[in-house]
């Protein structure tokens, strides 16, 4: 991606109209599940014909994807901002930190990421996030148009290699032992608690992140 080419007026138009999409079928998220969505009500939403749409999406299910790009475009910015003032741990325990504060407030959305993110596990082929999608998307989040919008799951195992270089874990600490209890954690906390108490997910992400660090440390011994 080069960084210093500045959009063309048609690229950022593109970019526009695939975010507006993407901004309607959150907003239909918050009030209805993502299947009673139809191609026809969003494209009137948005005021493009349902021809044009696929011109942007080539199916409808291809949107999920793209809103999960962004979500996990905008968290490797939190991780990489956290990387820069803390150690491996303190990234992981940012990002479920900051994935909480989203799942409150917008728990339509998260809840069909998440979902997508666990049923998927690798990454899906889907519409890339442009540099002009990233510019406008993010205007606030300085160096998001450089970034690479590495996995979720890569991202977690980035830094549990960090912080077992580090010391925040032990030498011996079995990474993909490790990612198990994170996967976990990460998909099980907001599908188990989600639509009782969305409020005390934060709260329970930091128990069940402290109980997986503490069994690291114990198992190492």
């Amino acid at each position: 991606m080069n960084a210093n080419a500045n959009p063309s007026l048609r690229q950022r138009k593109f970019a526009q109209t695939r975010l507006a999409l993407a901004e309607a079928v959150t907003n239909h998220l918050e009030a209805a599940p993502f299947e009673t969505l139809s191609v026809k009500a969003l494209c009137e939403r948005v005021q493009i014909s349902e021809a044009t749409f696929f011109n942007y999406f080539p199916r409808k299910e291809d949107l999920v994807v793209y809103l999960d790009r962004l979500w996990t475009l905008e968290l490797n910015w939190y991780g990489q901002q956290a990387a820069r003032q803390g150690k491996g741990l303190a990234v992981i325990e940012s990002l479920f930190r900051y994935t909480s504060i989203q799942i409150q407030k917008k728990p339509g959305l998260m809840a069909e990421i998440i979902a997508h993110e666990a049923l998927s596990r690798e990454r899906s082929e889907g519409p890339e996030i442009t540099q002009a999608e990233r510019m406008l998307a993010f205007s606030d989040l300085e160096g998001v148009a450089e970034m690479s919008d590495q996995s979720l799951e890569g991202l977690l195992r980035s830094s549990l290699e960090s912080a077992v270089e580090q010391g925040d874990l032990p030498a011996n600490t079995v990474i993909s032992a490790a990612m198990v209890g994170l996967v976990s954690i990460f998909y099980g906390v907001p599908l188990a608690i989600q639509h009782t108490n969305a409020a005390a997910i934060g709260a329970m992400y930091r128990q069940q992140l402290e109980l997986l660090w503490g069994g690291l440390q114990a198992t190492a011994g």
